[in-house]
């Protein structure tokens, strides 16, 4: 199947019709293009299979709503307090004094006005959802109004930091002067969305003879598609814009304004140096607060559905639990301070730098239950001989032993580079003492390396082993050896929000996400004991990724039985199958009882979460 590039783009047509105030941020400008130009109205494209698919599964309209609740991030940010350190209400009291004290330091530099021409402050109150207030209120009470513990039962250690948007602006130019740009990379944008600052590596494009301190309205570039299915800018970086409608992408980017801001830097320093912060933002589509560096091991700033995935999980003190793909370490040290620190939090990441960012995180919070290895969740059964699993499955997903693996490898079945122990046997204790041997000759590693180095000097360094201190390894765990397993699968992200961009993925590389989902479940299954708990959960809004595991685990294993979960905030799973592209895709989902049990995070719901999935397992006795 061949790869489409999808693309984002803005309608004309909608931006002329749309009266709602979410529809678009309106722009005044003093140049002759009108103003709809200056304005952020995104809409996704998708494949066009892609579309077909989520259309059938949710329904035209239902999936229209999700894709414009993928363009815009959250109203709030959500802020996990680690409650063996602290407590909501303290967590409360410190944000609001950190926040008004930000606020009096900018109202030195900057005073915004209400609708009705009063004062309003500055932008760290915008921050938290003060430009809706416009009232007498004092900054205490204001920011209490928007900084509040979460409402929903079983989630008091949760705080909610209200944002605000969309907001119209005015650029302050003068008449006759063309406006000032700089086009940002589709990634920065999102980022910028959610609260962050214009790093350097992020620009694309910038107008002739900015200085530092210019004020500049920011765009981004979303890729367009090319004649051999790929996608790209239409530019390179460094292009010079001179407000015309001679700029690349003049016309793209009408309706993907994110907001304004002041250069630190000027246009030539953009260009030359590595790292550094390009544009600071001063006023933005959406005002979400920022938490960097803010209350260290007190607080996580995490998505309201990964919290309640962790609480779901329902981790006891003194059990032993596996998070089998832990990075960031969110969950992982959800998981710990439910167990207030009392039995075994075992994490997984085959990232060297990942597992030391999750170890950072736990030292940070004072957790010391945490263990964090480097293992492929794929190979995370150690079987009783000594040897590890292959992660490989014939036809009807039965794994293989490593004789008739290495040779499916060899003839042109994909596998990783074979691994093998030391000689003594596996213990239910991780060991670091793993070797890799590929047997590759030296001209082929020479040429592995130099591909290596092509591709980090590409995407820059990285944070390579930057912490220090080297990743322990782990050979595996022997099966039945967990109380519970959370299994937080990597996925094709669909439901992360904001999310500029949705072409990438296609019907084949959806189909393999789920198989890729399913090697993973398998190892979960042999690794918990019987009478344990399975959690698996996704971020995506694909029913292959979450309702057809969930079908699969139940019809694979009749020991695991599908069960209710607490906290139940979100709804229920999509029931039925579907038949598509003349009857060659079908998919089984799930019954209207069991659609009940799981939980479903909607993006275009009133919760306004980002996508997002948990299905509860309970194992049984096993019959292998």
């Amino acid at each position: 199947m061949k790869k489409a590039r999808g693309v984002l783009f803005s309608s004309p047509l909608r931006r002329r019709n749309s009266t709602s105030a979410a529809s678009a941020l309106q722009m005044d400008s003093p140049l002759s293009s009108p103003p709809e130009r200056y304005s952020f109205n995104p809409i996704l494209r998708w494949n066009p299979e892609v579309e077909e698919y989520f259309s059938a599964a949710y329904g035209a309209e239902h999936f229209a709503r999700i894709s414009k609740a993928l363009t815009q991030p959250s109203s709030y940010s959500c802020v996990r307090v680690n409650t063996l350190k602290s407590t909501s209400d303290a967590v409360i009291q410190k944000l609001i004094a950190i926040l008004e004290d930000k606020r009096q330091k900018s109202n030195a530099t900057k005073v915004e006005v209400c609708n009705d021409g009063s004062p309003l402050g500055s932008s760290i109150v915008n921050t938290i959802g003060s430009r809706e207030l416009c009232n007498r209120q004092t900054p205490e009470e204001s920011q209490s109004h928007y900084i509040f513990k979460c409402p929903y039962p079983g989630l008091e250690n949760i705080v909610f930091v209200k944002g605000s948007g969309p907001h119209k602006l005015h650029y302050g130019n003068q008449p006759c002067q063309p406006m000032k740009e700089v086009i940002v990379s589709r990634k920065c944008a999102e980022a910028v969305l959610r609260g962050a600052q214009v790093y350097v590596p992020g620009v694309l494009a910038c107008s002739a003879h900015v200085e530092k301190g210019d004020v500049v309205a920011v765009s981004v570039a979303v890729e367009q598609p090319t004649s051999d299915g790929g996608g790209g800018f239409g530019f390179t970086r460094g292009t010079v814009l001179q407000g015309s409608q001679s700029d690349p992408q003049y016309h793209e980017r009408n309706g993907l304004y994110i907001g304004e801001g002041t250069t630190s830097l000027s246009r030539a320093t953009m260009f030359r140096v590595s790292h550094g912060t390009a544009v600071e933002m001063t006023n933005r589509v959406y005002e979400l607060p920022s938490f960097y560096d803010i209350l260290e091991g007190e607080i996580f700033l995490q998505n309201l559905p990964s919290i309640v995935t962790a609480s779901v999980l329902d981790p006891q003190e003194g059990e032993r639990i596996l998070d089998m793909c832990a990075a960031p370490g969110g969950k992982t040290t959800a998981i710990a301070i439910l167990m207030r620190d009392k039995g075994e939090v075992i994490a997984l990441d085959r990232s060297h730098n990942k597992v030391m960012d999750i170890l950072k995180l736990a030292a940070e919070m004072d957790l010391t239950c945490i263990k964090a290895y480097k293992l492929d969740a794929l190979k995370s059964v150690c079987r009783a001989n000594g040897t590890i699993n292959s992660g490989i499955t014939d036809a009807n997903n039965e794994e293989l032993d490593d004789v008739t693996a290495n040779n499916r490898s060899s003839s042109g079945f994909h596998t990783d580079d074979k691994v093998s122990i030391d000689m003594e046997t596996c213990s239910n204790d991780a060991s670091p003492s793993l070797t890799v041997s590929n047997g590759k000759t030296d001209e082929a590693q020479s040429n592995a390396g130099k591909r290596k180095n092509v591709f980090q000097m590409k995407n820059g360094p990285g944070r390579n082993q930057c912490t220090g201190g080297r990743a322990e390894k782990s050979k595996g765990f022997m099966p039945n050896s967990f109380d519970r397993v959370l299994l937080d699968a990597p996925c094709s992200a669909l439901g992360l929000r904001p999310r500029l961009f949705a072409g990438e993925e296609t019907m084949e590389s959806l189909i393999n996400h789920g198989k890729y989902q399913r090697r993973m479940f398998d190892q979960a299954v042999r690794l918990v004991r019987p009478g344990g708990v399975i959690v698996y959960s996704t971020c995506t809004i694909n029913p292959g990724e979450n309702e057809a595991l969930v079908r699969y685990a139940l019809d694979k294993y009749k020991c695991l039985s599908l069960v209710s979960q607490q906290p139940k905030i979100g709804g229920p799973g999509v029931i039925g199958r579907c038949d598509l592209f003349e009857r060659k895709f079908s998919e089984e989902w799930l019954t209207e009882s069991e659609a009940e049990l799981v939980q479903r995070f909607d993006p275009s719901s009133s919760l306004d979460t980002i996508g997002f999935f948990i299905a509860k397992f309970v194992v049984g006795d096993k019959d292998f």
